[in-house]
């Protein structure tokens, strides 16, 4: 009987003590829900005087008004910007966060000359399955490590050591678009994409992956997919955790499309270790198995993928967005166009022969042709800071923790900065270079994408490569 009894007792204290843990969680969670209850009406209130577009509702601030297609989205912004030019920031609520657009160089100034204002945007975590904490993702003492690792491999010898790829890569693009010549007007920018696809695998990883021959590669289809459901996911608040999203096909979708990627990386990475010393033409992810930082310690397999992966993200797209618009700046303008062909007949003459570094120096029209066309259409048109500490931007309190989102394509439209800002010249850049009047605009960017310099460097590369093969061909 006392075993008996000594039983029930037991159980009725176990019982007793599951009861109280599930009550002290309870507990908590509900307290921790009040402090980001009351924290959030804070923000909302002491945010109330900042200018808005629309009214904002309660946890989900503006996500019902924000169209869901992406290039309707950047249209909607956009617009936004432009009707309210002559108000100096806008608040948006995506969800519980609290977002400023700014778009006038002054107060993009206050945040990018910011010693301290340097935390990525926190949407950049939706990045982080695929990209991990690289050059983008990461900040603090980890990204003032990993890029004093990595800018000596982007130095100018380096890459023009990429050049070769660059000339075959672009001579099967222009016979690709040699087929349209005379024809019905088409969309180039596919074809565009994966030749800076192609190059971009090869320079980045030293693996030809014939995206311009297979344009059905799972790779190639991968990296697009993961790139529309990422800034999907940015903009639907009700998608941020990451259970609740794997409840849903795209969830999963991005699982699938996440595996594909590593797993090509991965692949790419255990083969080039054991090889990369007796390559000749060493990718940047033999360079990267060579790095080393102040105490001698060498790259992990992790951290090389992530920079590989990085590189992949932001080098093709980017790349591919600049050659497109600048072909169809250039059809549009058939005067610039003309001075373009000029400029390369005077450098090539009646040559086939291969683009070297020299030839690239001397295309200075094409050059200016280049920056007028990311000033109108710039490669990132949107980017984001995360607030590390409280700060006034034209008079109005930004709180900590509120999203800075810089938007260039409104910037470089600031008719104070760029008289006659819609129009297409080229010349003006000649112009600002001459009387070193550069726009504090430009220089206020540079400052802001370390991030992303290093990459960007070799864009232009493959840039003011690629377009004058493009341009010999009048398209």
């Amino acid at each position: 009987m006392a075993g008996l009894w000594l039983g029930l007792e037991g159980q009725k204290l176990l019982l007793w003590g599951a009861a109280s843990v599930v009550s002290l969680a309870g507990a908590s969670l509900v307290l921790n829900l009040l402090q980001w209850a009351a924290s959030y009406a804070q923000k909302w209130r002491q945010m109330r005087r900042i200018p808005t577009v629309a009214r904002a509702y309660p946890l989900l601030g503006h996500a019902l008004l924000m169209k869901r297609d992406g290039r309707e989205f950047f249209q909607q912004i956009i617009q936004y910007t432009e009707e309210y030019r002559h108000i100096p920031l806008l608040k948006l609520w995506v969800g519980p966060v609290p977002m400023v657009a700014l778009y006038n160089a002054e107060n993009v100034e206050v945040i990018l000359t910011s010693s301290k204002q340097i935390d990525k945007s926190s949407m950049y975590k939706f990045l982080e399955p695929w990209l991990g904490l690289g050059l983008l993702t990461s900040t603090g003492n980890k990204w003032r490590s990993r890029r004093k690792m990595l800018t000596p491999t982007f130095h100018f010898t380096i890459l023009e050591g990429f050049l070769d790829i660059m000339n075959e890569q672009a001579n099967i693009l222009v016979k690709k678009l040699e087929k349209h010549v005379n024809q019905e007007a088409f969309n180039c920018f596919f074809y565009i994409t994966l030749c800076a696809l192609d190059i971009i695998c090869e320079t980045a990883m030293g693996k030809n992956i014939g995206a311009q021959s297979n344009d059905d590669s799972e790779y190639v289809r991968a990296v697009y997919r993961m790139s529309e459901m990422i800034f999907h996911r940015i903009k639907m608040p009700w998608l941020w955790l990451d259970l609740w999203y794997l409840m849903f096909k795209e969830g999963w979708e991005h699982k699938k499309s996440l595996k594909i990627l590593h797993t090509f990386t991965n692949d790419r990475l255990i083969g080039r270790s054991s090889a990369h010393s007796k390559n000749k033409r060493r990718a940047f992810l033999d360079l990267l198995l060579s790095v080393t930082d102040d105490e001698g310690n060498r790259l992990s397999h992790e951290d090389i993928r992530e920079e590989v992966d990085t590189f992949m993200f932001e080098g093709h797209d980017t790349t591919a967005v600049a050659i497109n618009w600048s072909l169809y700046l250039l059809g549009s303008n058939p005067e610039v166009q003309k001075k373009v062909d000029n400029e390369l007949d005077d450098v090539f003459g009646k040559s086939v022969r291969p683009a070297t570094v020299e030839d690239l120096k001397k295309l200075r029209y094409l050059e200016c042709v280049i920056k007028e066309t990311l000033r109108l259409f710039p490669s990132v048109p949107i980017f984001a800071r995360s607030l590390s500490e409280d700060c006034e931007v034209a008079g109005y309190r930004v709180l900590k923790g509120t999203e800075a989102v810089i938007i260039p394509y409104a910037l470089h439209r600031d008719p104070r900065y760029f008289p006659n800002p819609e129009e297409f010249q080229p010349e003006r850049n000649a112009v600002l270079e001459r009387q070193r009047l550069q726009c504090d605009i430009c220089s206020h960017q540079r400052a802001s994408s370390r991030t992303r310099t290093n990459q960007n460097s070799s864009n232009n590369h493959f840039q003011c490569h690629l377009k004058p093969a493009v341009n010999s061909l009048h398209v």
